[in-house]
């Protein structure tokens, strides 16, 4: 499987739901994430930790892609991040904007550096993340 095939995967699964969700990452991995509250460096078990809570929280999350791009194990992904949460099941809602860059080592997700926003949901917004290059 290519760096973008596992990247792509990843990005395809809905982790609220998806008890493996964890095999995408390398034991070793980091991820640096520029949010619009602040930095966050997280590791695997930083990783690990923040899923169980988004599995408490949301009855689905899903990622939809605009751009996947392929620099040799170096994947960039821009996407938005939609849920539905637990008491409102009937209800899904854009979250955030991300841009993320991947390194994939070993068929998984090994160093990620991320930057995000709070959703902006007019349509200009939400329509300029359906314009799919994946």
């Amino acid at each position: 499987m290519t760096s973008k095939e596992v990247v792509k995967r990843f990005y395809a699964s809905d982790i609220a739901k998806d008890d493996n969700v964890m095999e995408f990452f390398h034991k070793d991995c980091t991820l640096k994430w520029n949010t619009s509250k602040g930095f966050r460096k997280l590791d695997y078990n930083g990783i690990k930790g923040m899923i169980k809570d988004i599995q408490k929280t949301y009855h689905s999350f899903r990622y939809r892609l605009s751009h996947l791009l392929e620099d040799g194990n170096t994947i960039t992904a821009r996407y938005t991040i939609y849920g539905t949460v637990i008491e409102r099941p009937e209800k899904e809602d854009a979250i955030a904007h991300f841009i993320s860059i991947w390194e994939v080592t070993d068929g998984k997700l090994f160093k990620g550096f991320e930057i995000s926003q709070l959703a902006d949901n007019s349509s200009d917004s939400l329509n300029s993340f359906a314009e799919i290059k994946v």
